[in-house]
Parts: C-alpha cells; sequence; structure tokens
C-alpha cells in the first residue's frame, strides 16, 4: 500500500482547496482499501460534535447533517478513546447508532481511525463494507496512518478559517478568526493590515483587486511582451553553447506564452476584477498543481518548468507596477517572511506591529520589533496573509495571536487594554533617572541587548547602564558579503562611542542555528547541535582576527570595551580564543602603536555543560553571562521555534531554576562576576526570580527595562532571596509560575506582571 499511500499524499499536497482535500482522501482510501464506503467526520469546535464532512459511498445528501458526540454512535467512541476500532459486524455493538439519510445499513463492516493533531481529536476517518468481516493488520494500519498524514491538513484547515469557509461555501476571511504564531515583542498593535510580498514569488501575491481593469491587462501585456524578449536574447546568446534539445525549452517556454489559452485564463480573471499580478499567478499555480499531478515523470517534472516561466512574468508584472504604496497611520505590516528592508519605506510613528508568516524569536525583524517597541508575531504559519489586504486586525504580541476583522466587543475590549499599555508606559518614563534599587538598597543594574543604532538611542532614553550584548551579527547580515574591518570598526566606534564611558559588551560573531549568512550558508541536519557561535570562528581565524582587531581599534580612546565569547561548551575553546585575542593586542599595540585598555573578556554560560564548568571558565575570564535562550533550549531538549514542540518551552522549569541557581553560586565562589543577557531577565518575574538567586546584571531589550526597573524597586532583597530559594524547590513550571503570581500579588504590581488583564484566547 505504499504506492497508494504515495500518490494520496502527493495529490492532497497539490490540491486546489480543502473541499479537494476531503474528496481525494475518501475517494483514494476507498480505492486503496477495495471497500465500499470510506467518510471523513470533522469536529464542530462550536457544538462538539463530530460531522460528516466527506463521503464516498454513503448519500451525499447526509454529508453536512449528520453528526455524532463523543458519547453517540460508533465515531463518537473512536473520538472518545482517541484510538483505532474495527468491527466484523457494526450493528451488533452497543453503541451502533443507525441514521437512515446516510443509505449505510447495508454495510455491516466498520473500521475507524482518530485524526489527531496535538492531542487533539479533529475527525475520525471511516471504511465500511457490505461484507461482514475484520479489516486486516495492514488495512487498519493504512488508514492509521493516512489518519496521521490528513491531520496536519485539517489542523492548517482549521487555523485559517479554509475548514470553515468551505462549510459556509464562502471565499471571505471568517469574522473574528485568530491566528497563533510565536509572541516576539510584546504589545498590542490595533490597525489596517498592509501587505509586503517577496519579488517574483508566484506564492506570494497578495490577492489584490483591480482599480483600472485596462491598465491591468495593458500590464499583463508588456509583462509578456518583455519575458518573450527575454528568452528570445537568451536563446540568442546561448544557441552556441548548449545543444538543440536544451535550447528547445526556449522555444517551449515562447510557446507557452503565445497560448492564447493560458493568456485567456488571466484575462478573464483580471476582467472579473483581480489586478494582474493575483491573476497571473492564481492561473500558473493551478497550472503547476496540474503537472505535479501526473503520473508520468517526465510530465510531473514540467511543474518546475511552469514555476519559472510563471516567475518570469510575475518579475515583470511587479516592476511594471509603478503604484506607491499607502501606509496609513495604523499600518500592521503583515508579510511571509518580514526582514528589515521591509521598513525602509514605512514611517516609525505609522506602524502599529508586524507579523511574519515565517521567521522565530531569533529573527533579524523579532529583534527589531523588540528594539523599537512595535508588537511583533513571527512563525504564523496558519495565517492566510495573502488575503488580508485592508483587513482590521489585532496583533496580540503577549499571546501570540493575529485577530482578523474582530467583533465590536473585541475589539473594544483591546482598545481599553491598549490605552492601559499606554498610560502604564507613561508612568514607567518617570523612572528613567531613578537608581534600579530594592527596597533594602540592594543594587542592580540593568544593561539591554542591543545591535541597531536604534537601540542604542531608546535605551539610554530609558537609562540602560551599560549594553550586556551587542550581536555583532546584525551589521554582518545587511551586507551581502563579510564586511571589511574598517566596515566593521566604524559600526563598533559609533556603539562605544554612543555609551561611553557605559560599558558596551561586544559578542564575537554568533552564527549557525537559526541564524545564516545568505552568502556562508551553513547546512546541516541538526544545525543546532552543529557548527554555529565560537565553533564557527574558531575555526575560520581570518574572520575571528578580522573582528576582534575591527573591535579594538574602535575602542581606542574610550576603552569601555569587553568581548563576550558565544557557545562556549569546554575551556579549550576559552583558551583558544583567548590566545587569538592576545595575538590581536599585541599587533595592534607593540606592532603598530595603537594604544588602549586590554579589554575584558567573558564567556557566555548557554550550554548545560558549561555551567557545570563556571569554576574553571572563571579562572580564564574576566566576567560571566548567561544566555537563557539557549540554555533553556539545550536543557529542555526543545526547540522553541519549532511549532511542534514550542509549548513544551518553559523558562520557570524546576530544571533550569536549579542550573541558574547553581550558576550563581559557583560564579559568586569564584569571585567572578556574572550577568543574564536572556529573555528571562526582560521578563518582570524572571527578573525578580534572578535577582532573589544572586544576579546583580540583568540584560534585556530597552523597551522591558523600565518594567524590570519597577518591579525590583517595589521588593526588597530579602523577600526576592525567599521567593528564588521556596521557587527553587518546587516540582513543575506551573507550581512555580502559580507561586510567583501569588508572591508577587500586589496592586502596585498586578499591571507590571499582567500587562493586557485580556485572557488567552484559545
Amino acid at each position: 500500500m505504499l504506492d497508494s499511500l504515495r500518490r494520496i499524499v502527493q495529490e492532497v499536497n497539490t490540491a486546489d482547496d480543502f473541499s479537494s482535500v476531503l474528496q481525494i482522501i475518501v475517494s483514494q482510501v476507498k480505492a486503496a482499501v477495495d471497500t465500499g464506503v470510506c467518510s471523513v467526520y470533522l469536529h464542530d469546535v462550536g457544538n462538539d460534535r463530530y460531522v460528516l464532512a466527506a463521503t464516498d459511498g454513503l448519500l451525499p445528501e447526509a454529508v453536512g447533517k449528520v453528526a455524532m458526540s463523543l458519547e453517540e454512535g460508533l465515531v463518537g467512541l473512536v473520538a472518545q478513546r482517541a484510538e483505532p476500532l474495527n468491527l466484523q459486524d457494526a450493528e451488533t455493538h452497543p453503541r451502533f447508532s443507525y441514521f437512515a439519510e446516510t443509505g449505510e445499513e447495508k454495510f455491516k463492516s466498520f473500521l475507524g481511525a482518530p485524526i489527531i493533531h496535538h492531542r487533539s481529536v479533529l475527525g475520525v476517518l471511516v471504511v465500511q463494507q457490505q461484507q461482514r468481516r475484520r479489516f486486516d493488520e495492514s488495512e487498519e494500519a493504512f488508514l492509521v496512518t493516512i489518519s496521521a498524514q490528513l491531520a496536519g491538513v485539517i489542523a492548517h484547515a482549521r487555523a485559517t478559517g479554509e475548514l470553515a469557509r468551505a462549510t459556509l461555501h464562502s471565499g471571505e476571511i471568517v469574522s473574528d478568526h485568530h491566528y497563533d504564531g510565536l509572541p516576539s515583542a510584546q504589545g498590542i498593535g490595533i490597525g489596517e493590515a498592509v501587505l509586503v510580498s517577496t519579488p517574483a514569488d508566484l506564492y506570494a501575491v497578495p490577492r489584490r483587486l483591480a482599480e483600472d481593469i485596462n491598465s491591468e491587462l495593458e500590464q499583463l501585456h508588456d509583462a509578456l511582451e518583455q519575458t518573450k524578449e527575454d528568452l528570445r536574447a537568451a536563446r540568442d546568446d546561448l544557441s552556441d553553447k548548449l545543444n538543440s534539445e536544451e535550447l528547445a525549452l526556449f522555444d517551449v517556454y515562447l510557446s507557452m506564452l503565445e497560448d492564447t489559452s493560458l493568456g485567456g485564463e488571466v484575462v478573464a480573471l483580471i476582467e472579473e476584477g483581480l489586478c494582474a499580478q493575483s491573476a497571473w499567478s492564481q492561473v500558473m499555480i493551478a497550472h503547476i498543481r496540474t503537472f505535479k499531478k501526473m503520473q508520468n515523470p517526465y510530465l510531473s517534472e514540467r511543474a518546475a518548468d511552469v514555476h519559472d516561466l510563471g516567475r518570469r512574468v510575475l518579475g515583470h508584472l511587479q516592476q511594471l507596477q509603478h503604484a506607491e504604496p499607502v501606509y496609513p497611520d495604523n499600518t500592521i505590516l503583515v508579510g511571509e517572511e518580514l526582514a528589515a528592508p521591509h521598513l525602509a519605506d514605512v514611517p516609525y510613528e505609522k506602524i502599529r506591529a508586524m507579523v511574519s508568516v515565517r521567521g522565530s524569536h531569533n529573527s533579524h525583524i523579532a529583534i527589531l520589533g523588540r528594539a523599537m517597541g512595535i508588537p511583533t508575531i513571527m512563525g504564523a504559519v496558519d495565517l492566510p496573509w495573502t488575503e488580508l489586504e485592508g483587513k482590521n486586525l489585532i496583533v496580540d504580541g503577549y499571546q501570540g495571536q493575529v485577530i482578523c476583522e474582530p467583533t465590536e466587543k473585541l475589539l473594544q475590549t483591546y482598545e481599553n487594554a491598549y490605552q492601559e499599555e499606554q498610560s502604564l508606559a507613561r508612568h514607567l518614563e518617570t523612572l528613567k533617572d531613578e537608581p534600579c534599587e530594592t527596597t533594602d538598597q540592594h543594587q542592580v543594574s540593568l544593561w539591554v541587548n542591543t545591535g541597531l543604532q536604534l537601540d542604542t538611542v531608546l535605551s539610554l532614553n530609558r537609562g540602560a547602564e551599560g549594553v550586556g550584548l551587542y550581536r555583532t551579527e546584525i551589521p554582518f547580515f545587511m551586507l551581502d558579503r563579510f564586511p571589511s574591518e574598517e566596515e566593521q570598526r566604524k559600526m563598533y566606534r559609533e556603539q562605544l562611542e554612543m555609551f561611553a564611558p557605559l560599558p558596551v559588551t561586544m559578542r564575537t560573531l554568533d552564527i549557525g542555528g537559526d541564524k545564516a549568512l545568505p552568502y556562508f550558508p551553513i547546512n546541516e541536519a541538526n544545525p543546532f547541535l552543529g557548527w554555529r557561535g565560537i565553533r564557527v570562528t574558531l575555526d575560520h581565524p581570518e574572520i575571528f582576527l578580522v573582528q576582534l582587531r575591527a573591535m579594538m581599534r574602535a575602542s581606542v580612546g574610550l576603552n569601555n570595551l569587553s568581548i563576550l565569547l558565544p557557545m562556549v561548551s569546554n575551556t579549550l575553546e576559552v583558551d583558544s580564543a583567548l590566545t587569538l585575542i592576545r595575538q590581536v593586542y599585541n599587533e595592534l599595540t607593540l606592532e603598530e602603536g595603537y594604544q588602549f585598555t586590554f579589554p575584558s573578556v567573558g564567556a557566555m554560560i548557554e550550554v548545560p555543560a558549561a555551567a557545570y564548568q563556571v569554576a574553571e571558565m572563571a579562572r580564564r575570564v574576566d566576567f560571566l553571562s548567561v544566555g537563557t535562550n539557549d540554555l533553556t533550549q539545550y536543557l529542555l531538549a526543545v526547540d522553541r521555534n519549532n511549532s511542534q514542540v514550542a509549548e513544551l518551552y518553559h523558562t520557570f522549569h524546576p530544571g533550569l531554576l536549579k542550573v541558574l541557581k547553581i550558576i550563581a553560586d559557583s560564579a559568586k565562589a569564584a569571585d567572578c562576576p556574572i550577568s543574564v543577557c536572556g529573555e528571562l531577565a526582560g521578563n518582570p518575574m524572571g527578573a525578580a526570580l534572578l535577582v532573589g538567586m544572586g544576579y546583580q546584571v540583568l540584560s534585556m531589550s530597552s523597551a522591558n527595562l523600565p518594567k524590570v526597573k519597577a518591579v525590583i524597586r517595589q521588593l526588597s532583597f530579602a523577600e526576592l532571596t525567599a521567593i528564588a530559594e521556596h521557587a527553587c524547590q518546587l516540582g513543575d513550571t506551573f507550581a512555580v509560575h502559580s507561586f510567583l503570581e501569588s508572591a508577587l500579588e500586589r496592586p502596585e504590581l498586578s499591571a507590571l506582571l499582567h500587562p493586557t488583564g485580556i485572557q488567552p484566547i484559545n
């Protein structure tokens, strides 16, 4: 049955819509199992029932009408137990229910498999047969396998609203629909969606209506003609370099562009009201799917040629689009993969929020969002973003939810929360020049994580006392090559000058994992456990030495530079890095005559092994800095950017708390300064916990600094110590979180610990 499985999966992946997916499943599974009926029942969340959504074998008019609760029928039993049910004679089972409208009275044997996604039973896949027989093990295993494949498709359809639209037979976005993503910059954004798309990507073309149909038709004609000219020119240029078969591909492309049926399909959509780009992408995607479905391998591979041709024409269409984008005062930027260049033309004061379908908490745009105080959600994989142009959105950066076309009641709730958020921000501004100390005068230093000039300006305005983490990789992402020594020196000098005489901790190049330079790709099966951080730079001393020279030259006359080594897992790496640092210092001072103080050097504790080598590290470096983001990830074996397991990423996990306490105690015993530069430091509850453990320097996004300062100033060090000691003895994450909430429960802290006042929306 492996061939049947492959064929079904291929057809599902190339289906035009969710309704087609269901029909493919029931018809293909029925044929593969050679049975009389195949049906899919889907969970209706509102009524908590399992509704017949598609069938091949039962009466079609029963679709959408027949439904069962968990306590009703065999379908309900499969859903209730969340396991397959295989019956030779279904009518004899006590849970059997007969529905006359289905016409199923002639079918005796029954096999049902639950469709499960993230422990939730989304539906039930059923096959039935007239003869009394028990389906064999291979058939049962096949149905379970298909159900597992179908689960992700149904979950996606439910999240995007496509499931509801298929039921309602409507092409409209469902009102007040919620889409989940990764909360990457806190805050509430309310406004109008403005789409930004990747150039020449057929699958990233927003669905837009034509303002002038004749103009759109003219653009289509011009784009087709320009593409033909390009193809003819390329064919002529390569005529003496390619054989006749390879040159024939250009003729195939040209014949497709001259085919009146292809152009006619696009023209028809434009005349119905779509803009040229949307119409072209829709038609080409349909043709790509058609080729992919073909059984002949040669023909199915032609889908790539159609895709290439589609991109060529789309590129010309995008170049012909002269209309300047309009950014309303309440712009919410939405795109498949937002990046820094997308912000270049948008006035900062008009951006209310940002939403990206792809990307992670550590993506460049997420870092920008935190730096600029713009609510940001990344990884909203189920968001039907191409259909959101001009839609009213709420972006909840606390819970990681995008709400499309909210109801008036929900909109008012969020409007009130937004006003409270703004009022709190104005109040916190008054603390800028106040010291960060507990009520019993215990001093805590609040530093910032930066990487952009804007970070620096905002950080200084919010009372930062230094830079605990300057991400030097960000300038590397701005270019299409490694920056030169002088280019780096200028960037580092600007940062050092703006903070002088306050300390600036510059982390050496930290790439790998989810941070790959486009001009220095790192392709690995398991990148987070692979070649990243200090491992890359030690293997490439020519990159490391240039960066070290740029940093040290930038510090001349300022002497506020500290160097931080990322992803250290053993003392040999520290020793090797120190050798290169001393080499550069000697070259610059003894050979080239520069005068500056040898910088402080620190190591990051973000690999669990390093947490238990604090004493050995402390003998080699001047300070240590805990990166709680990666430490949590590695300690819990959870990639927090992976939506499948992100819910297991717990920042208050008892195991993490115990390790953090061990690190703090070990550093104190070694008399080595230690800070925390991970996201936990910017969480008011997390900051309270860290101070109680003994950490005296916390580094965070500048937007979080005022909140953390406000919390620390309301508590005594004795209270914080007792809170941390008790929290470290608790047995699970939820107990820790509940305890912290109760221990810090007081009116003056409520708005800081629960900034939105809005309950999580499921």
